[in-house]
């Protein structure tokens, strides 16, 4: 096993806090720090505007090198994929890799410039050769804006967050009971109705497509694709309020803004539902260039089997008609799905049964079990965020587990990555949504990119604790944990 001993050489005694940890580390003895103040920036175009942002340095040609002082050199490498190889010495700095693999060598040269390394001055990057590549594809975070809003500027924040850590998987949570959080063009009244509806009896708020859209390009310049979820048959009361033919009564549902689950869905046999929906996931489809639409099918408790089952068919039928693949919860599994189809594991609670049987027929898993990566889950009890249905969740928590063996009967094939998530029925402001991330979104970014073997909760406690001063420094709110920081 890795530890932070064995990331130093023995000649060289500089010890580098990165996370996640990566795959091979390796520190010439004797070796200068590059500084990057004076620096010039060759890159090729796909990734030169962000990472000339991201460096602040100025971008210049290749025949421009001989003359700088030190330099900052990306060389693209087809068919890498998120494999990157970053070297540090001599005046200058070289990150090769796939296009997603030049974004990552980018994170982890972040990190060293940012990092108070004992060898290396600040602004400076010490000499180092690093090898990386992620254990997993998928590696995620669900963000629900539905129970409560967050805009634009904080999920800016939060991708950058995500950026820093090797995440490359933004999962957003658009509409449930208390809110519609996404413009819809076929159907205005769900943002002109339900975009003002909140839990607790907030503003609401909700994405225009136009923000959308910057969002979506945010996330892509960092290598980060954005899977939008429209939560269905279940978790709709904000479609039923907003839209009165989609009830059996004819009439608008009542707006909630409370947190309990499970009391609303729509009926199958409604003729409004099926062009319900096709206009829906139509829309969003026109404005998400990923692969995948989420469609939900969670905690629909009052819906028989078949009819669910019918359900689920329809929507799945629907995001093909777009062409796009869906993504599901765990309940789906039960139904028939198409063999492009993504389950998403998230009940501790339950049997796993189901989603192994759609795995052992080809269908993909995304792990995401609260016990371990619902970071909405109490950090203990009593704590003033959070509920705790999963159990309470620390660091510790969040880190000592190996994706492949929580469910052992899950064929290893099937498991495409880890996606942490959290949902915001008790979490109002910035602050809260970031003292619940950090540290525990560290510790979910760390099992889903590096090797089982290379991990080490005790070495990671340390690096968390270098990691603090720069989420410090850019305002993270974040919780002081006891298993991290030590009692105070």
């Amino acid at each position: 096993m890795r530890t932070a001993t064995s990331l130093v050489s023995p000649e060289s005694h500089v010890r580098l806090p990165l996370i996640p940890v990566p795959r091979s580390v390796q520190v010439p003895d004797g070796g200068a720090p590059v500084p990057l103040d004076g620096a010039v920036l060759v890159a090729p175009p796909g990734v030169a505007a962000y990472a000339a942002g991201l460096l602040g340095l100025p971008l210049a040609e290749v025949s421009d090198l001989a003359e700088a002082s030190s330099a900052v050199v990306l060389s693209e490498q087809p068919g890498q994929g998120e494999e990157y190889t970053l070297r540090a010495g001599e005046g200058r700095i070289e990150v090769t890799g796939g296009a997603h693999g030049l974004l990552r060598g980018l994170a982890t040269l972040v990190q060293l410039r940012d990092l108070d390394l004992p060898d290396a001055p600040a602004g400076a990057v010490p000499a180092v050769e690093i090898s990386d590549g992620p254990r997993f594809a998928h590696r995620g975070l669900m963000v629900d804006i539905a129970r409560h809003f967050f805009g634009v500027p904080t999920l800016e924040r939060v991708i950058d967050l995500m950026a820093r850590y090797q995440l490359n998987v933004l999962h957003l949570h658009l509409t449930d009971d208390q809110g519609w959080r996404i413009e819809t063009p076929s159907r205005p009244e769900l943002t002109e109705i339900s975009g003002r509806t909140e839990a607790g009896g907030g503003p609401g708020g909700f994405l225009t497509g136009e923000q959308y859209a910057h969002l979506v390009g945010y996330a892509t310049d960092r290598g980060i694709a954005v899977i939008p979820e429209i939560d269905m048959p279940g978790h709709c009361n904000a479609a039923l309020h907003a839209v009165p033919e989609l009830n059996s009564s004819g009439e608008a549902a009542p707006a909630n803004t409370g947190i309990d689950v499970g009391f609303s869905m729509l009926r199958l046999d409604n003729p409004a539902t099926a062009p319900f929906l096709t206009d829906v996931f139509t829309d969003l489809a026109a404005i998400t260039p990923g692969e995948y639409l989420h469609v939900g099918g969670d905690e629909v408790w009052k819906m028989g089997e078949e009819e669910y089952a019918g359900f689920i068919d329809l929507l799945t039928g629907i995001v093909a008609e777009t062409g796009k693949s869906p993504m599901l919860w765990g309940e789906a599994a039960v139904a028939g799905l198409p063999g492009d189809a993504l389950i998403q594991l998230w009940d501790s609670n339950k049997d796993p049964a189901p989603i192994v049987a759609a795995a052992e027929q080809g269908a993909k898993v995304v792990l995401s079990p609260g016990k371990r990566v619902y970071l909405d889950m109490q950090y203990h009890e009593g704590y003033r965020l959070g509920q705790h249905w999963a159990g309470y969740v620390e660091t510790r928590d969040s880190y000592d587990w190996d994706p492949l063996e929580y469910a052992p009967a899950l064929p290893a094939e099937a498991v495409v990555g880890v996606e942490a998530a959290i949902w915001t029925e008790t979490i109002v402001t910035e602050d809260d949504l970031f003292t619940m991330l950090l540290p525990r979104l560290a510790a979910a970014a760390e099992v889903a990119w590096s090797a089982q073997e290379d991990r080490d909760f005790d070495d990671f406690a340390a690096r968390v604790r270098e990691q603090a001063g720069i989420w410090r420094a850019r305002g993270y709110a974040f919780y002081p944990s006891p298993q991290v920081f030590g009692e105070s």
